[in-house]
């Protein structure tokens, strides 16, 4: 019985986490698929080849987190994500939702800059939806993922990091990117304080930028 129960709060948790955008998309997925899953194609056996530009996350307690971007692998995914970094969208947001046991942290919603937390995790960009670009990618340590609704087409500017394997989103989340320095500063915020009975930081965890850099100026670790 108490395998059950958590079993159904792991399953519950993992539905409501990834509450994103709002808009709907019925654009297909990319080409060279070859399995489906969530209702979308799978892109399989296809090794990921970084962007020659990476994606800088500075906040202002935690240092930096470095991620590459894999466009051969999702091209919209980071196509939209390159797009919003250099409008500024994502300056002075906020790492909204904290998971420690999940070993996830997410951000990318542009209401975290506003007073209101109730409506932290609802926002989107004044851009339409990005269509599932599912892959055979696994979600382990560093692993950058966008964050959708229920619809598997239902991304939009939101994103997490998982820090630890998380198998039950494999091949139903897309895959973009990967951290290559500052994981154990993404490890720092996911352990931080949270308000009681949320996945809320406690103190905020402010986004002071969120840059585009040469990826030759960080070397894989």
């Amino acid at each position: 019985m108490k395998r059950s129960i958590t079993l159904l709060f792991l399953i519950t948790s993992l539905v409501f986490f990834f509450t994103a955008c709002n808009q709907s998309n019925s654009n297909t997925t990319s080409k060279d698929t070859d399995t489906e899953t969530a209702g979308a194609k799978v892109k399989s056996g296809v090794k990921p080849q970084p962007d020659p530009e990476v994606a800088v996350i500075d906040t202002a307690d935690y240092g930096r987190i470095v991620i590459e971007l894999y466009p051969n692998i999702a091209p919209q995914h980071v196509e939209r994500f390159k797009k919003l970094i250099n409008e500024k969208f994502f300056d002075g947001t906020a790492i909204h939702r904290i998971d420690p046991n999940l070993g996830i942290i997410q951000g990318g919603d542009p209401l975290t800059k506003g007073g209101n937390p109730a409506a932290w995790g609802t926002g989107n960009s004044p851009y339409p939806n990005v269509p599932a670009e599912f892959s055979d990618i696994p979600y382990e340590r560093g692993t950058l993922g966008a964050a959708r609704t229920s619809d598997v087409n239902g991304a939009n500017c939101q994103w997490f990091i998982t820090l630890k394997k998380q198998p039950a989103f494999d091949k139903k989340y897309t895959v973009f990117g990967k951290v290559i320095d500052g994981i154990k500063n993404a490890e720092v915020i996911m352990t931080a304080p949270t308000q009681p009975g949320s996945e809320r930081p406690a103190d905020k965890v402010v986004i002071k930028s969120v840059t585009l850099q040469p990826r030759s100026n960080f070397p894989a670790q």
